[in-house]
């Protein structure tokens, strides 16, 4: 078993199957989206033609959102899939914050976000989209004013509580929108449906995965997934590899792989995506791939391998000297793709 061969082909990093970002995006299940810009390279480079026009097509109609979920981190999903989503994660979500706030001695009050939210609700009420700029002025000028990691506790609780997601698209900064307004129709699922549903779509999309990665991607308890894995059990196969359990989905490709260089944006799935990254990589090299606080660099893959960074208009940094690829076609899409919006 070629566990980096068959995580690209069912990322969609290698032979794509899809022409269509809405369906890319439900079929990985959440795509990682900390970076605003990045994020929709990381989407584009998974379509059959990279394109940043459709991918702008598809967040200015609402057919996919940003917002913060698993893991309290920013991540983009199918817009209907929010609804069963967001209850998952919800309540870890709130702790998250309620422990960030205690870590600088502060603390919010539940009376104090029930009256953020509804100025929020009021500030974005009727509108399309709103710039996180404009919003704050907003809510400053009705006595909602704090520094700006305040602020954003309180669009992130608002998230938590399903009242907000994201706006169109911006070039340059986040923006919001009313749930209610920006999605008319969210699908609802029973919790143990939901964390089913949510364990097909990972394993579809990210096999080979153990339990282990699949509790790391999620943040859910252990055995939570773990009863979620047996619900499925029947479209799962099993393998062993060096002493640990890989499930495969049957859904997945095992064939049709073929060598690719690959210009991988920072915080991507096909290494955050799961706790068993160290297939990608060289423990020596890991301090250039990710640092202590959580930091994702962006990398390139040759092979499934990372072997060295990359920057957009700056030239790639390789981690040793006998294996330099040839970057030429990487850097080809890239340029395809960011083209594909003038």
């Amino acid at each position: 078993m070629n566990i980096l061969h068959i995580r690209l082909l069912n990322q969609q990093l290698v032979s794509s199957r899809f022409t269509d970002v809405h369906d890319l995006v439900a079929w990985m299940g959440m795509v990682q989206a900390q970076e605003y810009k990045m994020m929709r390279w990381a989407v584009g480079m998974r379509l059959r033609e990279p394109s940043m026009s459709a991918f702008r097509e598809a967040y200015d109609a609402g057919r996919i959102v940003r917002t913060h979920l698993f893991r309290c981190t920013w991540q983009l999903v199918a817009a209907e899939d929010l609804g069963w989503m967001l209850p998952l994660c919800a309540e870890r979500n709130k702790v998250s914050i309620r422990g960030y706030l205690a870590y600088h001695g502060r603390r919010i009050e539940e009376r104090e976000y029930e009256r953020a939210n509804r100025l929020i609700c009021d500030a974005l009420s009727g509108e399309k989209s709103v710039r996180k700029e404009i919003l704050l002025a907003r809510l400053a000028e009705c006595g909602l004013e704090d520094d700006a990691h305040t602020m954003s506790i309180y669009l992130r609780r608002a998230e938590a509580d399903g009242i907000i997601c994201s706006g169109e698209l911006d070039s340059r900064q986040n923006t919001y929108a009313l749930v209610e307004e920006r999605i008319p129709r969210l699908r609802e699922l029973r919790r143990d449906e939901a964390i089913a549903e949510l364990a097909r779509r990972y394993f579809r999309s990210h096999s080979p995965a153990t339990l282990e990665d699949f509790v790391w991607w999620s943040n859910l308890g252990v055995g939570e997934c773990r009863a979620a894995i047996e619900s499925i059990c029947s479209e799962l196969i099993s393998e062993s590899y060096a002493g640990e359990t890989y499930f495969i989905h049957r859904d997945c490709r095992v064939r049709g792989y073929r060598r690719q260089t690959i210009l991988l944006p920072s915080y991507d799935e096909y290494l955050i995506g799961y706790k068993s990254r160290h297939h990608a990589f060289e423990e020596e090299f890991r301090h250039r791939i990710h640092n202590r606080n959580g930091l994702f660099y962006p990398v390139i893959l040759d092979d499934g391998q990372v072997v060295g960074n990359w920057h957009p208009g700056k030239d790639a940094a390789f981690f040793e000297e006998a294996i330099q690829p040839d970057l030429t076609d990487a850097f080809r899409r890239y340029r395809q793709f960011w083209n594909s919006d003038r």
